[in-house]
């Protein structure tokens, strides 16, 4: 412990902060993901049955999402901070900690998402989708037991993507107010010149996305059909 002490000597007097940063890049990361990832997904499934060559052709509500995912994903996540911030007070109350955070989070996230679930559906076979519309399968029933269970390991190829670039964006959301490890990283660490800290902010955040990583990889050998 001497040796942790004498590595790290900023870190030691500040572990309850420490923690308490872990635990809020946490909070913000599950409920944006819950979030974005039902939302995302619909949009994405939308994109997918409502492309001109989709099980519900409807060219002018494809082209609306289309560009509404084009628009959001070309919106650096740091303005879009600023943009959304009179929603963001006006549904929680105030633009600022880490519940705040949550809103930009999922505006930030589902256009991503929806976009990496549309590439990965269009990928499901076509002769499939032929073959369970020709048994007289509804549109419902192609899009459960079709699109989503033949694509399946692409779509946790994409929700792994998806959800490390989120605990990404969690880190420059708390650069600028929203707490978690990348306040920790800027405001104990950059600004006081304190390296040790921001090299744990740093290292914590690597584990999670470590464990993310191998945690999706071991889902996408489950799921993969031999």
């Amino acid at each position: 412990m001497s040796f942790i002490n004498q590595l790290m000597p900023n870190v030691s007097l500040i572990w309850p902060q420490v923690w308490q940063a872990t635990l809020e890049t946490l909070y913000m990361t599950v409920v944006s993901a819950i979030i974005a990832g039902f939302l995302g997904l619909i949009v994405g499934i939308c994109l997918v049955v409502f492309d001109e060559s989709g099980i519900v052709p409807h060219p002018a509500t494809y082209s609306i999402l289309d560009k509404l995912v084009n628009i959001f994903r070309s919106i650096p996540f740091v303005i879009l901070l600023a943009v959304i911030y009179p929603v963001t007070k006006a549904l929680v109350g105030t633009g600022i900690g880490n519940t705040a955070a949550i809103v930009p989070l999922v505006v930030g996230t589902i256009p991503f998402y929806a976009r990496q679930v549309q590439n990965a559906l269009v990928q499901v076979d076509r002769g499939i989708i032929e073959a369970a519309q020709a048994m007289g399968a509804s549109n419902w029933d192609i899009i459960l037991r079709v699109y989503l269970r033949e694509g399946l390991p692409d779509l946790i190829r994409v929700s792994v993507l998806t959800l490390i670039s989120l605990i990404g964006l969690t880190a420059m959301a708390g650069a600028v107010g929203a707490g978690g490890l990348g306040n920790l990283a800027i405001s104990l660490g950059y600004q006081r010149f304190q390296n040790d800290v921001v090299w744990v902010a740093m290292i914590i955040i690597l584990i999670m996305v470590f464990i993310v990583q191998a945690v999706g990889d071991w889902l996408t050998r489950l799921t993969t059909h031999n």
